[in-house]
């Protein structure tokens, strides 16, 4: 394949060949499962995943990278040249089987693809797993229990949707060009929200608005929140059994989901 230099505007950087075996046998692909690779590049992960697997389906959003990419393709790849973030209706998902998803994801996106997963698994797509390279930072956000720094809007929403498991750090020097950051790569297993909300718009918003004023007391992060503000912190807070003098890096994914919770039902 022809070698392309990595467009910036796309976040691009492409795997070494030195590295794909690894990322490979973590991923551990098997003859009957279908993958749906984001961001396939110039096909280093796309080709083991097609010898190993009964299909891969694969988002390209480089007009140029897709074309090169589907000259070449083996029977079973399919190239989809698009922007995963703009999936809704399509076809390919609407399966019986369960699909695993792959990817080395561009770190300006990695949130919001990972966020599309989530949504496309409440929808009820049949997402499996997803294993992802990403900074290493946002790793470390994925993974955080509460009282770290880390710990944050990502950590709760996703911990809340999936389960999360870190498999190991990839250098700088597994990519080209390489970043300026350390990469890691994650799995994140779907199922259903742990514990259940009553209303998924209000959990994710109260997240949102209280993790902007962190270094606040949960009760004065609230002001940040208008339905608490109309419910009273106090009041939400005392129906949720919780105390407002604590901080929101520290209140857990079940304690988030009981305040929800209190303000859905005021």
């Amino acid at each position: 394949m022809t070698s392309r230099r990595a467009k910036k505007r796309f976040g691009q950087h492409f795997l070494e060949p030195a590295w794909v075996d690894k990322v490979i046998r973590a991923i551990d692909p098997k003859p009957d499962e279908t993958f749906i690779e984001i961001g396939p590049g110039r096909g280093a992960l796309t080709r083991p995943l097609a010898a190993r697997a009964k299909q891969v389906i694969a988002y390209e959003i480089d007009r140029e990278l897709a074309a090169e990419l589907r000259s070449r393709a083996s029977p079973n790849v399919t190239v989809v040249e698009g922007d995963f973030l703009d999936v809704t209706n399509d076809q390919r998902l609407t399966t019986n089987d369960q699909i695993r998803f792959a990817g080395n994801l561009p770190y300006n996106v990695a949130s919001p693809i990972m966020f599309k997963l989530r949504e496309l698994a409440w929808a009820g797509v049949p997402v499996a797993d997803a294993t992802l390279m990403l900074q290493r930072e946002v790793a470390d956000r994925l993974v955080a229990r509460p009282g770290r720094k880390e710990y944050g809007v990502l950590s709760v929403l996703i911990q809340h949707a999936a389960d999360v498991e870190r498999l190991f750090t990839l250098p700088p020097g597994a990519f080209r060009p390489p970043p300026k950051v350390q990469s890691a790569l994650v799995r994140l297993r779907f199922r259903p929200a742990d514990p259940p909300v009553a209303d998924a718009g209000v959990f994710e918003a109260l997240v949102q608005a209280v993790f902007t004023r962190r270094r606040k007391t949960l009760a004065n992060a609230l002001q940040a929140f208008p339905p608490a503000v109309q419910a009273t912190p106090a009041a939400a807070l005392r129906a949720a059994a919780l105390d407002g003098r604590r901080r929101p890096e520290t209140v857990t994914v079940a304690e988030f989901v009981r305040l929800a919770d209190a303000l859905s039902s005021s």
